[in-house]
C-alpha cells in the first residue's frame, strides 16, 4: 500500500497534478509517512536522479506550536530539483509553486546522530543565502502532518547563492525575499530555530533516526526564515540575505491556471 501510494505522489509531481490528501482515505503514522516519501522519491533515483542533500521543515517554534507537533520535518533533494543563477522556471512544471527565503550549508564531512553546535560547525564547508520552491501536489494547498511528510515537505526546487566561508556570523542577519525588486516577506536568521546552525544539528539527529546520515558534498537547506509567497508567471524571484550576498530565478509566462490558494505551507 505504501508503494501505491509514493508512486501516486510520484506521478503527480511528474505530471504538475494535483491529488486528493491521503489523510482522507488513508491513515498514516508518521514513520509510515516517511516510508512514502522515501519510496517516492527513489521513484525519481530510479530514473536517474541523484540525491544531493536534505532540506529542513518547521523550523520555527511558533510553527510548531501553531501544527501541534513538537519536532521538526524533512525532506529529501535531488539534483533535478537545482535551479541555476537566473534560470526562467516554467510553472507549467508545478501546481501551487511558492518561494521561501534560507540558508543553506555545505558539508566537507559526515554528520549523524546527536551532535554539538560546535561538531556541526566543524562539518560545514560552506554557507549560502538560497531559495526554496515548496509545492505541495495536494489538492488547494491543503494537508495534514502526515500528507506533507508523503509529499516530500512539499520541497520541489532550490537554488543556491555564491558560497562564503564556514565561519561567517550567521547568528542575526536580515534576510528579504523579494518580487520584482519590491519586498515580499522578510525577517532575520534568528527565524530559522533561534540560530541556523541549530536546524542543521537538528539534521543531523533527524536523518540518522530514519537510518541515513548527512554525507560530506550534500546540502543542507535550513529552513525558511519567512511565510512562503505564492509565484505567478513572469516575475523575478530573488533573496538577499546580509553579509552572504543574493541569487535570483524568473518565472515565465504559462498556459496553465494554477492555484495559489492561501494555506499553510512547510516553513
Amino acid at each position: 500500500m505504501l508503494k501505491q501510494l509514493a508512486i501516486k505522489l510520484d506521478q503527480a509531481a511528474a505530471s504538475a497534478s494535483s491529488v486528493e490528501q491521503l489523510s482522507l482515505t488513508t491513515e498514516l503514522a508518521l514513520s509510515d509517512a516517511y516510508q512514502v516519501q522515501k519510496l517516492s522519491i527513489e521513484q525519481r533515483l530510479s530514473r536517474g536522479e541523484q540525491l544531493v542533500g536534505y532540506k529542513m521543515g518547521f523550523t520555527s517554534r511558533a510553527k510548531m506550536l501553531q501544527m501541534g507537533v513538537d519536532d521538526l520535518i524533512w525532506g529529501r533533494l535531488t539534483d533535478a530539483m537545482i535551479i541555476t543563477q537566473e534560470q526562467a522556471i516554467n510553472l507549467d512544471h508545478y501546481v501551487h509553486p511558492r518561494a521561501e527565503p534560507e540558508i543553506a550549508f555545505k558539508l566537507k564531512a559526515p554528520l549523524s546522530g546527536i551532535v554539538t553546535v560546535e561538531q556541526a560547525l566543524a562539518a560545514v564547508e560552506a554557507i549560502a543565502p538560497a531559495i526554496e520552491v515548496i509545492d505541495s501536489r495536494y489538492r488547494n494547498f491543503k494537508f495534514s502532518l502526515s500528507d506533507v511528510i508523503a509529499d516530500n515537505c512539499s520541497s520541489t526546487g532550490f537554488i543556491v547563492g555564491p558560497w562564503s566561508p564556514a565561519d561567517t556570523d550567521i547568528s542575526k542577519l536580515q534576510m528579504q525575499l523579494l518580487v520584482d525588486g519590491k519586498v515580499a516577506a522578510e525577517d532575520d536568521s534568528s527565524a530559522i530555530l533561534d540560530h541556523p546552525l541549530n536546524s542543521l544539528v537538528e539534521a543531523a539527529r533527524c536523518i540518522s533516526d530514519a537510518g541515513e546520515e548527512l554525507k560530506a558534498g550534500q546540502i543542507i537547506l535550513a529552513g525558511a526564515a519567512t511565510a512562503a509567497v505564492a509565484l505567478a508567471p513572469g516575475q523575478n524571484i530573488e533573496v538577499k540575505v546580509e553579509t552572504l550576498g543574493s541569487c535570483s530565478f524568473s518565472t515565465q509566462a504559462t498556459s496553465q491556471a494554477n492555484s495559489n490558494t492561501s494555506a499553510e505551507a512547510c516553513s
